[in-house]
């Protein structure tokens, strides 16, 4: 059965070996067995299901939450020469008949559901007269209330179970904190599962925080230093700010769109499709945006707003370098979102659980944006994974930040905070420590107090960054009212009395682009200009003929394939199929094309 496998993942697949633990996964599945996948974003999932459909007689039925992301992999497995099928709303009532008759023939190796279909009446009848090979529950998160995107109709998947009862279960998810990993096998449920669990480990990305100075103006920076020519996704919080930044990028040389659940649904459609099938292309979106999208070659993923958890970075980050090769997670940090994010949970209605859950979480974000040690490590140790000490591919690893003794400065603002009355923001508060005079100042008598103008040595900007990291610690609380005053926070208390030191690390003045050690995906260090050359030729080609056929043109083959064909130079049929990523049936449509072009002088 094993040589079976090896020879399937290399002539539909066009894979030599498999990655990570997938033989793994895939032999818990072939047993018999239910089993949970753990693996990164680009760390082969899919194959781990996706293999056994194709071995195994019968159908497997995938559950997938949107239907971009099913529409996107059964194109890319109809391009492997894979029968492989999508059941949606999408479609129009003749191609749902013919899928069905397909399916009853035993016509469809791989079926992709949505969950809200996969449990009514009809679908639940159509399996008793299908053969079911496996089922596999792709975004298994969705599944948990802890988890970042909780779907309540992955709740109903037991019906499912009811109707096929024999057959395997595999459920994959690129996130799951430990709580959530319990709610997964718990919830769907997994009969005594293999757990394989693969490092959540990005090698290939290159993760940067910069402190907010003009935020827009720092991303326009760094994507003009580093990703030209490069598609990318771009995250913020609001509707109004995705439209703001796409113009703003619009005017100055890029082509970006702007992405929220507020557009026109066609609007969004169209955004996405012109995403995934075309080069150079930026989105600017709201969380709304990522989770459909399968695009392999996304060089960068900014956050120009923080988000609300670790999980929730990892995975919107996760979206750069699915193809391997290097990428950026950049973002741009300030106190507003420190403030907004811990104002908006303070007025949270949830449950006093779930609020405290969350708050943990906010606080652990808080923790990765102000740490002065490797990112990476902190990152890997939220979802129970130790790492080496320095990464060497984070900001702080290649370019250590430089920390102070802030507790006297520290014990300042504190201070002036309480004087004053425990209402005003943090631009107040710098002004009485500063000494500067001012209408509003003086009405309060502010300039009386003993705590104005014992700040004068430190700078606007030095005071600003020590509020941040006062807040972040909970030495300092946005006011519940929601005006942006702050108060002392539960931790301020000890710090006040001396009782706790308090080391910060002190914000660069330096431009975040020429600090950040990021990399160009597309900028490979060629050896010779003819590969430079060669490599766009390969590349115009594959966007040729994926807009023929008004498909991704990553379907085709990856830039890591392109990328070994530049280096391998094969120019027989025999040499490129084996190229990683040419299997049978791409070499039968695409071989001689690739070939004339590797071939050229």
């Amino acid at each position: 059965m094993l040589a079976q496998l090896e020879t399937t993942l290399a002539e539909v697949f066009g894979f030599p070996t498999f990655r990570g633990r997938q033989e793994e996964a895939i032999a818990s599945v072939l047993s018999g067995r239910d089993t949970f996948v753990l693996a990164p974003t680009g760390g082969g999932k899919s194959l781990c299901y996706q293999l056994p459909g194709v071995a195994l007689e019968g159908t497997a039925i995938v559950i997938s939450p949107l239907i971009a992301l099913m529409d996107d992999q059964v194109q890319a497995l109809v391009q492997m020469g894979v029968k492989a099928i999508a059941l949606h709303s999408n479609l129009a009532w003749e191609e749902v008949r013919d899928a069905e008759w397909a399916l009853e023939r035993g016509q469809c190796d791989l079926l992709y559901v949505a969950p809200e279909r996969a449990v009514t009446p009809r679908f639940l009848d159509l399996l008793q007269r299908v053969k079911v090979s496996l089922f596999a529950v792709d975004e298994a998160h969705c599944v948990s209330q802890w988890g970042h995107d909780f779907r309540p109709e992955y709740m109903q998947l037991h019906q499912l179970w009811s109707a096929a009862p024999g057959v395997p279960r595999i459920a994959l998810t690129a996130t799951a904190d430990a709580r959530t990993q319990t709610d997964i096998v718990e919830r769907l449920p997994l009969r005594s599962p293999t757990v394989v669990r693969s490092s959540f480990d990005r090698p290939n990305i290159t993760y940067h925080v910069t402190v907010k100075d003009n935020a827009t103006a720092q991303l326009l920076e760094f994507l003009n230093t580093h990703h030209q020519g490069d598609s990318g996704i771009v995250y913020v919080q609001t509707r109004s700010k995705t439209e703001k930044v796409a113009e703003f990028l619009n005017r100055n040389g890029w082509r970006a769109m702007a992405y929220h659940a507020g557009l026109d649904p066609q609007l969004r459609t169209d955004v996405g499709r012109t995403f995934v099938r075309e080069e150079n292309v930026v989105v600017v979106a709201t969380v709304a945006f990522g989770m459909g999208i399968d695009k392999s070659n996304v060089r960068f993923v900014a956050h120009l707003d923080m988000p609300k958890s670790l999980e929730a970075y990892y995975q919107e980050t996760g979206r750069a370098g699915r193809d391997g090769l290097a990428a950026n997670a950049w973002m741009a940090y300030g106190l507003q979102d420190v403030v907004g994010l811990r104002g908006l949970a303070a007025s949270s209605t949830a449950p006093l659980e779930i609020q405290k859950r969350e708050a943990h979480k906010l606080q652990q974000m808080l923790g990765y944006c102000e740490t002065a040690g490797c990112r990476r490590r902190q990152l890997l140790a939220y979802f129970d994974e130790s790492a080496v000490e320095r990464c060497g591919n984070c900001d702080n690893c290649l370019a250590p930040p430089v920390t102070w003794d802030a507790t006297v400065p520290a014990q300042k603002l504190l201070s002036c905070c309480y004087r004053t009355g425990q209402r005003f923001g943090a631009g107040y508060l710098i002004e009485v420590l500063q000494g500067k005079i001012s209408e509003r100042l003086t009405e309060q008598r502010h300039d009386q107090l003993s705590v104005f103008g014992i700040g004068g040595d430190l700078s606007t900007r030095e005071w600003s960054s020590l509020v941040r990291q006062l807040v972040a610690a909970h030495h300092l609380n946005p006011c519940p009212d929601g005006h942006g005053g702050l108060q002392l926070g539960p931790q301020a208390s000890s710090l006040l009395k001396g009782e706790t030191r308090f080391e910060v690390r002190r914000d660069s003045t330096e431009k975040s682009s020429r600090k950040a050690p990021a990399k160009r995906g597309n900028d490979i260090s060629w050896s010779t200009p003819e590969e430079g050359q060669l490599w766009e030729s390969l590349r115009a080609l594959r966007l040729k003929l994926a807009r023929e056929q008004e498909i991704p043109p990553y379907m085709i083959f990856h830039d890591s394939t392109l990328r070994e064909m530049v280096l391998e130079r094969p120019t027989t049929a025999s040499a490129l199929s084996r190229v990683s990523g040419v299997g049978r049936s791409k070499l039968e449509r695409y071989g001689e094309l690739f070939l004339e072009v590797l071939r050229t002088p």
